[in-house]
């Protein structure tokens, strides 16, 4: 079997001295973590080890020894280097040797009861593997969780062992270690100050988050007007959204482990650029007066969506497309919508002097977030076409009345009767009385139909082109909401965090040397990032399939732009 041996490429130039690691005997493999030099005392050794053992929960042992000829080599040092397999007693014991600025190292085994084995050394870099984090394969079906397993057991061992890396050089102990951070440890006195400075600065929102959360929890807002406005708008539900994230990174309760941890930082980073594009929106609004010159644009399009409805309502109400409508039928509907057309009109008009100031107070909002400023021109949208869904409404309510009735009549032509009980259709004997009304009641629905049918569709796809028009903002909110900002950012800097896998490079070898390879991580592709991390949001509009939505339109079913209690949902 052939012995497997990871060695830190930080190590490479390191003095003589032992081989501390873990040895995995499932893989017959050796991840070496560091080299203690000289000179030392075996008892501090093996009594360093245990405690490193019961903080880490890694069984590191020392494996072999390492030796570094700079100049010459001494010839007592191989002899005191197997010396010390008799003090620290491992089987295997590993002795790798290095001959001054030779790239081909010497690798051999001593073991008691077996020969020697095939040696490959696998140089691998410590820092990333430490700092990385290794997800397995997405697709398991071609039989990669294997070796997946194997791998996670090296980067469990060296991501573990962060206290054996927290010493260097320059401590004064009796041990002396060579490691990634062996010339100090690595930190950064900014990100320090953040630490120190978010925890009054988490407290603190955590107790305003608690206020907060508190009057949305008050019984003032379960009456029924709020708590309808709060449950449909769909602002309302992205501030408690965002009221959702806030808890979150307000915490106290620390990351239990990488999703955890990644989830956090993608819900901060989404925070901050949601806010950072809100102000910057926020100040667009009110340089050069672009407030004013929205409300000034404001009503003079409002009236000519109306007079367009008027031209539409008035062609309707006429022959549309040569059709021959029912006349009666025609003028009442046409001019019942005429009737609430004016009414809308009058409405606009009304509130034409308070527009720009409640578009002042609106632009504030967009100091939450962007996200925020896109729901309120999503609900902005739905009150200004609030007459496009009455429109859609009655038609809608009328259509379904006649279809219903229609089908209900078509079964008693053939003896048959809807069982409400049962849920199903049964024979049922009708007689002449009640077939003759029912062939009048028939008729009349049936040459009515098409008069109603064409209203239906006219404001059907008007309200279609609104509920596309409000579905575009929120796929953007949903995008914004849901993208891992952290995590993509992370990828492209960084991208050795996000380990997919390794890959082994061959390097270059000579006869009677080991074999040389070079593991390299493989990062995470962005698809796979944004499928691991990314975040759950809540949509205000249902989910249905084209074919549930196709027979809600033929039938008459109203669309709702928002969901039912109850409603499942994929």
């Amino acid at each position: 079997m052939v012995l497997k041996v990871f060695f830190p490429s930080c190590c490479s130039s390191a003095d003589s001295g032992i081989l501390i690691g873990r040895w995995i005997p499932e893989q017959n493999s050796a991840v070496v973590l560091a080299v203690l030099h000289f000179p030392f005392i075996p008892v501090q050794v093996k009594q360093y080890l245990g405690d490193l053992q019961r903080v880490t929960k890694v069984g590191v042992s020392v494996l072999g020894s390492w030796s570094n000829s700079k100049e010459e080599k001494e010839e007592g040092l191989s002899e005191f280097l197997e010396d010390l397999a008799t003090i620290f007693s491992h089987e295997p014991w590993i002795q790798i040797s290095k001959e001054g600025d030779s790239k081909f190292w010497s690798c051999s085994t001593l073991q008691k009861h077996s020969e020697e084995e095939e040696t490959i050394l696998v140089y691998y870099d410590q820092r990333k593997v430490m700092l990385s984090h290794l997800h397995p394969p997405l697709d398991t079906a071609d039989g990669r969780a294997g070796d997946a397993s194997r791998l996670s057991a090296i980067f469990d061992t060296v991501s573990r062992s962060r206290v054996l890396f927290m010493t260097d050089r320059y401590d004064e102990g009796p041990i002396k270690l060579s490691h990634w951070q062996s010339d100090g440890v690595e930190a950064s006195i900014l990100v320090e100050l953040m630490k120190q400075a978010s925890v009054p600065a988490c407290v603190l929102l955590a107790f305003l988050l608690s206020l907060v959360s508190g009057v949305c929890r008050s019984r003032v807002l379960k009456f029924w007007p709020l708590s309808f406005l709060w449950s449909k708008l769909s602002t309302c539900e992205q501030l408690g959204h965002r009221l959702q994230h806030l808890q979150v990174i307000s915490s106290n309760r620390k990351a239990q482990n990488q999703t955890q941890l990644m989830r956090k930082a993608n819900i901060f980073v989404s925070l901050l650029i949601d806010v950072a594009l809100g102000i910057l929106l926020m100040s667009w609004l009110y340089r050069k007066n672009r407030i004013g010159q929205l409300a000034d644009t404001l009503i003079p399009v409002a009236d000519h969506v109306a007079e367009e409805l008027q031209d539409l309502l008035q062609w309707l109400m006429g022959a549309p497309a040569g059709l021959k409508m029912n006349r009666a039928l025609d003028q009442v509907l046409g001019r019942f919508f005429l009737y609430h057309i004016h009414l809308w009109i009058s409405y606009i008009h009304l509130m034409s002097p308070f527009i720009e100031m409640i578009l002042w107070y609106v632009g504030l909002s967009a100091c939450l977030g962007l996200t925020v400023a896109l729901c309120i021109l999503s609900d902005i949208i739905a009150l200004l076409t609030f007459h496009i869904y009455c429109f859609y409404v009655y038609g809608a309510r009328l259509y379904c009345l006649k279809i219903y009735g229609l089908s209900s009549l078509w079964r008693l032509f053939r003896g048959k009767k809807w069982n409400v009980l049962r849920q199903r259709v049964d024979s049922c004997s009708y007689d002449l009385d009640q077939l003759f009304i029912g062939t009048l009641l028939f008729t009349i629905l049936l040459f009515l139909l098409p008069t109603t049918a064409l209203y239906y569709l006219v404001f059907t796809l008007l309200r279609l082109l609104v509920v596309v028009v409000q579905g575009l903002i929120h796929l953007l909110v949903d995008l914004i909401d849901s993208l891992p900002l952290y995590s993509l950012i992370l990828r492209l800097c960084r991208s050795y965090r996000l380990a997919a896998g390794v890959k082994f490079r061959v390097l270059e070898q000579q006869d009677g040397k080991p074999l040389r390879l070079l593991m390299q991580i493989n990062p995470l592709s962005y698809g796979a990032v944004v499928q691991t991390y990314r975040l759950p949001t809540y949509s205000c509009y249902p989910k249905d399939s084209w074919a549930s939505l196709c027979k809600k339109l033929f039938l008459g079913e109203l669309i709702y732009p928002w969901k039912h209690k109850g409603e499942k949902q994929d």
